[in-house]
């Protein structure tokens, strides 16, 4: 476990090297998409928000705005137009494609962005999960700290030929993902959703589901699934895991045990230890597992 401990707190040190490395000398091609605007974002989930933040509004009205998927609690809703994901996917390879270092986002995908390194943390995704997000998964996932997700690890990831084509069966260190297809053309590599992870059944049954260009997919983070092989082309996800410490603190979601913890830095793991003062950080990591 001390190695396991070591590893990782080398792994966030050395992301921290990196960002600053990247804002102080890479160029960026489109400036405009790291700075959240209400014009990135799909005309219907503007008005989703809107009806999630009004005085009135409850689960069963708000599943009149998405898509349900099974028992499992899997919804898919529209997030961004078109022409912010085409952006954004520039800027992205544009970055890919420099000298600058580089972090891959975690041990199963080898091809795809930290965007807290390329600085997209405060301006971009705290945002989108604080005023955007958050009013949904209050109404979708009270019970996983749907009103409270107060951290979260953002990342893009990259499916091509010749590169990842699959992901293997998993779950995230999350209470809720949100998982959005940026583009660009590509065929098959369905997403696919078993058991809940705390919940397992000896005969699971899996459904699957067709990524859609510029809608999102929000799910358990315990929820076990995987991304079936792409055909052709090329795809982006960006992934948001979004986690609540007010859930995660009384048990660890990768161990199941209470956690045991080790300062870090960040929103680390998005667990939290009550200072002196009563005032809680985001900024420590589980070392059991």
């Amino acid at each position: 476990i001390e190695a396991e401990v070591q590893r990782r707190k080398q792994l966030i040190h050395q992301s921290v090297e990196r960002k600053a490395i990247i804002s102080k000398c890479y160029k960026r091609k489109h400036p405009e998409v790291y700075i959240l605007q209400d014009s990135f974002l799909a005309p219907d989930f503007l008005e989703i928000v809107r009806y999630c933040t009004s005085s009135d509004a409850h689960l069963h009205g708000l599943l009149r705005y998405i898509e349900s998927f099974s028992d499992k609690r899997i919804y898919r809703l529209p997030v961004f137009t078109e022409e912010f994901c085409q952006a954004f996917m520039d800027e992205l390879e544009n970055f890919e494609q420099s000298d600058m270092p580089k972090g891959r986002p975690n041990t199963m995908n080898n091809y795809g962005v930290l965007l807290n390194e390329l600085g997209m943390d405060e301006t971009f995704i705290t945002p989108l999960r604080e005023k955007y997000l958050q009013p949904i998964t209050a109404l979708l996932y009270p019970d996983l700290g749907g009103a409270c997700l107060d951290s979260h690890k953002a990342f893009v990831v990259k499916y091509s030929l010749h590169e990842d084509l699959d992901l293997s069966s998993h779950y995230d260190n999350a209470e809720v993902t949100l998982n959005v297809s940026l583009g660009k053309d590509f065929t098959e590599g369905n997403l696919y959703f078993g058991d809940f992870s705390q919940d397992p059944t000896p005969m699971p049954k899996y459904i699957e589901i067709e990524h859609v260009g510029a809608r999102g997919l929000l799910h358990r983070g315990g929820q076990i699934h995987g991304a079936l092989p792409i055909a052709s082309g090329e795809r982006w996800n960006l992934i948001i895991w979004m986690r609540s410490s007010a859930i995660r603190n009384q048990l660890c979601p990768m161990c199941n045990k209470k956690p045991e913890l080790v300062e870090a830095e960040g929103f680390g793991d998005g667990f939290t230890e009550t200072l002196q003062d009563d005032v809680p950080e985001t900024v420590n990591l589980c070392s059991l597992w």
